[in-house]
């Protein structure tokens, strides 16, 4: 299993930055190698909306509303994936989730709060 543990949410002004990370401390680190850790954010009343994913390769994939604003990064040998927001925007006010996934397998944590406001 790749139990995934979100933190880095705060309140930040419109324009600022923060940094996500998603942490899989317990899991194998050739497991986690096998995952393709992914960001999603919701807000109430709509459903969870990709963000960015990045694979054991590191290859990346970005939705296009956060191309430029948002990067996705990854440690393997510590099991965490990064997820750098800047010129954050009062829209991006979401519940940031990470999801872990393989073929048959996926894991999502419990979310972290980003509210952007000033």
């Amino acid at each position: 299993q790749v139990q995934v543990v979100e933190s880095g949410g705060g309140l930040v002004q419109p324009g600022g930055s923060l940094r996500l990370t998603c942490a899989s401390p317990r899991a194998i680190t050739s497991v986690y190698n096998q995952y393709t850790i992914a960001w999603y954010r919701q807000t109430p009343g709509n459903q969870r909306a990709f963000i960015a994913s990045i694979t054991a390769r590191r290859d990346t994939n970005y939705a296009d509303f956060v191309k430029g604003r948002f990067t996705i990064s990854r440690d393997n040998s510590n099991k965490k994936t990064y997820l750098y927001m800047n010129n954050l925007e009062s829209e991006d006010t979401a519940i940031y989730y990470c999801n872990a996934a393989r073929e048959g397998a996926s894991y999502w944590g419990q979310g972290t709060q980003v509210t952007v406001s000033s």
